[in-house]
């Protein structure tokens, strides 16, 4: 027998994962959170109980968050660890498996350590340290050279001037504390003291420290932490803070922070997507829309439109999600509509709980979706089998919502709070009457804007998927940066497209990772990186 697994909470798994049974006949002492038992008891239960059923081989990964033995994980130049009863170490130079005795005791540590240079075979630690993330640069003043350049790690200067004006967008789900204790069994895979927010929120604000983006898109901000930590720091790093918790009991909600030496508020637009009167909309979701202005010497700069939201998680609850978004596009509608008809640039960010290809995904990109025959739960893409789901109806939401098909507001929306000389005031929305006539029904959506993903999703070379979020279930991509563009394809790639007439050009975007390189740093949170998702980061050029 090649390998075997050991398991540190004293109990085996079978491979199809029905039942559990014991593996140790006696429990085993504990050090820490290392464990000793005598030789022979292991021995004996490993052969006895068919252990081998049990295996997880070599090289591969392993749904099962614990660790297992190989004969690798023995090499030569591996010294035991401290023996519990003599709190002494064997003093072979070269011990392997076969030096044990019938009396001695086989150290069970907390995680299993591969060579260097191994592919993890299991989602345990396999050392600490961090992955570096590169700048991939994306526009460039020639035309002819604007590509993704390669590896390069320098910081692209964002330079304003009389004809454009240069900002950073990050969007960041920073874990609510309160979420992640409600929902432990998604870390099992992490060392408790890193779960801590005491331990959490420094790494965090290291992190933005070290990006210094001029505006900040956070989802899962906790209300007592924002007021109390969250706040206070960034305002301390020269952040004007907005926040809209979620409603009823939910503990957190989405932030808008932008750097007060480079925009002005201009207005504040929170969306609450829990509508009482109807029971479609019965969660707790919220977006923010601030509507900014460039702080440049140009008189005639354009504002700039930033949106940030959480969408509902539920994978079967499409429905749910594609009305949430409707909304949010249709406040986006309304705040960034400009006097000749036009829209301002616009740049929407959050945890969309959608990946790349799905049908939520591809209606932000291409601007129309038809659902006739769409089941519930393809909608987001996360939902492998449709069976037991429902159909879409048609329409999705109902009249009363005021949105149409076109996602923008039926009935004549002002801003909820503007900027006056002094400050910011509450403002009256004004009763009008509905100016987009009901007709016949329809199961075609669309809005009106060009939007582009920062990201590509996948890398070109090898076509392995890029992850922004991963712990024990799931690694994929649910993060994103949506900007305004007027598109040319550049490379055939998605997201390198720039807009060379108008709109955002996207200047650079730091580089994402893949499942396997988290797992070689314990998946997330880990040491250096406090959340289960990436930070994404974007430089934006808009022309005056």
């Amino acid at each position: 027998m090649e390998a075997w697994r050991c398991v540190r909470r004293g109990y085996g798994r079978c491979v199809v994962g029905r039942g559990r049974y014991p593996m140790l006949p006696h429990h085993p002492r504990s050090l820490g959170r290392d464990w000793t038992t005598p030789w022979e008891d292991l021995q004996r239960c490993c052969w006895n109980r068919h252990i081998s059923s049990c295996m997880r081989w070599p090289g591969h990964y392993s749904r099962s968050p614990y660790p297992y033995f190989s004969s690798r994980h023995f090499s030569l130049s591996w010294r035991p660890a401290c023996l519990f009863e003599s709190r002494t170490q064997f003093q072979y130079l070269h011990w392997r498996p076969d030096h044990l005795s019938q009396t001695s005791l086989i150290h069970l540590a907390s995680y299993s350590m591969n060579s260097e240079g191994d592919e993890p075979s299991s989602k345990r630690r396999k050392h600490q340290g961090t992955i570096e993330r590169h700048w991939e640069y994306i526009y460039s003043h020639n035309k002819e050279n604007t590509k993704i350049l390669g590896d390069q790690n320098g910081d692209p200067n964002c330079e304003d001037s009389e004809n454009k004006f240069d900002f950073s967008v990050i969007s960041y789900n920073i874990l609510s504390q309160d979420l992640l204790e409600d929902n432990s069994h998604l870390y099992k895979h992490c060392r408790q003291p890193l779960l801590h927010w005491s331990f959490r929120f420094p790494n965090i604000l290291r992190e933005i420290k070290h990006f210094d983006a001029d505006v900040l898109c956070l989802q899962e901000v906790q209300e007592d932490h924002y007021g109390t930590e969250i706040r206070p720091s960034l305002e301390s790093l020269g952040y004007h803070c907005e926040y809209k918790m979620r409603t009823g009991r939910k503990p957190d909600g989405c932030a808008i922070c932008f750097k007060q030496s480079k925009f002005s508020l201009l207005s504040v637009n929170p969306v609450e997507f829990y509508r009482p009167d109807i029971p479609l909309l019965d969660r707790d979701n919220v977006g923010l829309v601030l509507l900014l202005q460039p702080r440049i010497p140009s008189a005639a700069s354009p504002a700039i439109c930033i949106a940030n939201t959480h969408l509902l998680y539920n994978p079967r609850r499409g429905d749910i999600k594609l009305t949430q978004l409707a909304m949010l596009l249709a406040e986006i509608s309304s705040v960034a509509h400009q006097k000749d008809g036009s829209f301002c640039p616009i740049v929407m960010c959050g945890d969309f709980n959608s990946v790349p290809g799905s049908p939520l995904y591809s209606f932000i990109k291409e601007g129309k979706l038809n659902y006739a025959g769409l089941a519930i739960g393809k909608v987001s893409g996360q939902e492998q089998s449709s069976r037991g789901q429902r159909i879409l109806s048609i329409p999705i939401w109902p009249p009363n919502l005021g949105i149409s098909q076109n996602c923008v507001y039926e009935v004549q929306q002002v801003p909820k709070v503007e900027k006056t000389d002094d400050s910011l005031t509450q403002a009256q929305p004004e009763k009008t009457d509905i100016i987009v006539a009901a007709g016949k029904l329809s199961s075609d959506l669309q809005h009106h804007f060009s939007l582009s993903s920062v990201y590509s999703h996948y890398f070109p070379d090898t076509g392995i998927p890029e992850v922004t979020t991963c712990h024990s279930r799931s690694a994929i991509t649910v993060d994103y940066i949506f900007y305004s563009a007027q598109k040319e394809d550049v490379g055939g790639e998605p997201g390198t497209e720039v807009a060379l007439v108008g709109g955002l050009k996207l200047l650079a975007r730091l580089s994402l990772l893949t499942e396997q390189d988290l797992w070689t740093v314990n998946g997330l949170p880990n040491e250096n990186n406090s959340s289960d998702h990436l930070p994404l980061l974007a430089k934006f050029r808009l022309d005056l």
